[in-house]
């Protein structure tokens, strides 16, 4: 049975840049507290690679994903995260089915 939506996305920066994205990207979990729809917003950095950070998100359904793209407040989080990002991988796109905490 069908519990939502999920996206794994790697997000590679320029040299130096990991911390300061994690952080934008932590306002962005923060943001999305009173958000029903956002079931999981998790930001992680490899300790191997000092330029990536990862995001995993669990949403109810991808329109509501697509939804919060265009909210006011997550565009100018994008646009500060923008300069700091030489690259986005969007690795996986999944029907979410079930597990703990959801």
């Amino acid at each position: 049975m069908k519990m939502g939506f999920g996206l794994f996305t790697t997000f590679k920066t320029h040299p130096g840049e990991q911390k300061a994205l994690a952080e934008i990207l932590l306002e962005s979990a923060a943001a999305l507290e009173k958000e029903a729809s956002c079931m999981a917003y998790i930001v992680g950095i490899s300790e191997q690679d000092e330029n990536t950070v990862y995001v995993s998100e669990i949403w109810t359904d991808e329109g509501h994903h697509r939804a919060a793209l265009d909210n006011p407040n997550t565009k100018a989080i994008i646009e500060r995260a923008m300069p700091l990002i030489e690259k986005v991988e969007r690795n996986k796109e999944l029907e979410v089915l079930g597990g703990k905490g959801l």
